[in-house]
């Protein structure tokens, strides 16, 4: 493999603020708490350790939750490890997308894995463990129920609401019939099929569905997979749930932070509301709100006086889910937890928190910018040598690098640009003279020259136009290409699932992306096959 690093300000894809948080800008440091280097662990470790973790609770809901999950040595050493004081964990997370959905969940988990493996060289009197948590607890089924594979999308159809988790994965039938089709029948899809349906239909609930896949994946690597939404760590947050209900603090925290961020010159992102919780049951899932001295679950008959609801909490703390302004609090409560691997987008709702962190007595996290990926199969690179490409010239604009590759074949001078200087100063000239003979001919002149300018600048665009047209094959190859790898001018990670790669590469796949994808490198990492 050749491994390369595009800096992310030349990648047009990402926003303004995830590239400021990727590049440290000085405006974004005031929200975060620690640098993202290999040293600060060192004090990350000493300030989480401040923070009690009921490590007892987290390593028996574990051992029950993968009870149910085929068995695996190197997994339940990492279990049982999360007793140990000097364990911590390093963690991404999720929604459950289907069957993994876009390739950054994958490149996600394989980040984070390499960051524990790089811990655990550098501070050897620790473990480190490599945690995914997924989001069952998401209610927004359109957000999770599709993949791209192959350029084309495949859709799970289900009436059930409430938490996705919660749904049937029996459901999953015609999905898993139209994902084997797709396939294909060599020896390498049916592998690759039979390894994911064992999982889909061994379960009663997608949650499990998938945290079983997930597992399945990455056992090898040591991975630890958390479904949150379990009565005994649910209950472990139960004060912090009981002061939201009661008095209600994030909501003015997250706006005041908001607040400073569009003064830094960057935009809020999650949406605080009064209470920040759910009411969760059985294909349901609504937004908790008080109403004078009571308590209503949206487009539900739900009603509790504020006695009720708080003996509902104490008796069923399973039945109340965190919003995505409260679920970062729950997981860094639960979890002895050092740093959080995320997007850009989750990194920018992150850094809203760390006010409202300091409110519960919790230690804010390491923020880590995840890796971004852009796999060249074969077949690419070998386009690429055809059409004379470099790997920075598929981060140009589609029309820009047209342009450049046009000029690069032609030994035609394409640009005209010596000659609009002549005109420029043409008129200049026209215009100086005309001033001292008659002041007010001077607009007339500059209109004239601006109309000529134009001209000039059309027979310029027709000259483009004309060589282009020797060229057309190679264009349209460059088009094909860069539609391939950035779908509707988007990035690949966010559109293919990572079926189509795991196909061709097997399991070495995931081992090869672990290998490069450092999260605490800067750089869009290219790999060329």
């Amino acid at each position: 493999m050749n491994i390369h690093r595009i800096p992310f300000t030349e990648v047009s894809q990402l926003s303004a603020s995830d590239v400021a948080y990727a590049t440290q800008n000085p405006a974004l440091r005031p929200f975060y708490q620690y640098e993202t280097t290999l040293d600060a662990f060192a004090q990350v470790i000493k300030d989480k350790a401040k923070n009690p973790t009921d490590r007892a609770t987290l390593v028996q809901v574990l051992r029950d939750q993968y009870a149910s999950l085929p068995a695996h040595p190197g997994v339940q050493a990492q279990v049982e490890a999360l007793a140990d004081e000097r364990t911590f964990t390093v963690v991404t997370a999720h929604q459950p997308s289907l069957f993994t959905g876009p390739l950054y969940f994958i490149i996600k988990i394989c980040a984070t894995i390499h960051l524990a493996q790089k811990l655990r060289a550098a501070y050897p009197d620790y473990q480190f463990v490599p945690v995914f948590v997924t989001g069952g607890e998401d209610h927004d089924f359109e957000e999770i129920n599709h993949l791209n594979l192959f350029c084309n999308t495949l859709t799970w159809t289900n009436d059930e609401a409430g938490a996705v988790g919660q749904m049937s994965a029996a459901t999953l039938a015609p999905v898993l019939a139209q994902l084997q089709e797709m396939l294909g029948d060599s020896e390498a899809a049916q592998r690759v099929y039979q390894e994911l349906a064992a999982s889909y239909t061994r379960h009663a609930t997608y949650g499990q569905a998938t945290v079983d896949y997930v597992h399945t994946l990455f056992a090898d690597y040591g991975l630890v997979v958390v479904d949150m939404n379990k009565p005994a760590l649910k209950r472990l947050f139960v004060p912090i749930m009981r002061e939201e209900l009661l008095h209600q603090p994030s909501q003015p925290l997250i706006e005041k932070a908001q607040a400073e961020l569009t003064a830094a010159g960057f935009s809020g992102q999650a949406h605080a509301r009064h209470i920040n919780l759910f009411y969760l049951r059985d294909g349901l899932r609504e937004r908790i709100e008080r109403k004078g001295d009571q308590y209503t679950v949206l487009n539900t008959d739900y009603r509790f006086t504020e006695a009720e609801m708080l003996a509902e909490l104490e008796a069923h703390p399973e039945h109340f889910s965190p919003n995505v302004i409260m679920r970062p609090l729950y997981q860094e409560l639960v979890l002895p937890n050092l740093a959080y691997i995320g997007g850009g987008g989750e990194i920018a709702y992150w850094l809203e928190r760390k006010e409202q962190f300091a409110h519960f007595g919790l230690n804010f996290p390491m923020l880590i910018r995840r890796n971004s990926l852009l796999w060249l199969d074969r077949g690419t690179v070998k386009r690429m040598a055809k059409l004379e490409l470099q790997v920075p010239d598929l981060f140009l604009e589609t029309e820009t690098l047209l342009k450049k590759f046009v000029k690069n074949q032609t030994d035609n001078e394409l640009t005209i640009q010596a000659e609009k200087e002549q005109l420029a100063q043409l008129f200049q000239s026209i215009a100086a003279k005309a001033r001292e003979i008659d002041p007010t001919l001077a607009q007339a002149i500059e209109a004239e020259y601006t109309r000529q300018a134009k001209s000039v600048e059309n027979l310029e665009g027709r000259l483009m136009r004309a060589e282009k047209q020797k060229h057309e094959t190679a264009l349209n190859q460059i088009r094909t290409l860069k539609e391939k790898l950035f779908p509707n001018n988007g990035l690949q990670e966010r559109t293919d699932n990572f079926l189509a790669f795991y196909l061709r590469q097997g399991p070495d796949f995931f081992a090869q992306l672990i290998e490069v994808l450092d999260p605490l490198e800067e750089g869009f990492v290219v790999v060329e096959e």
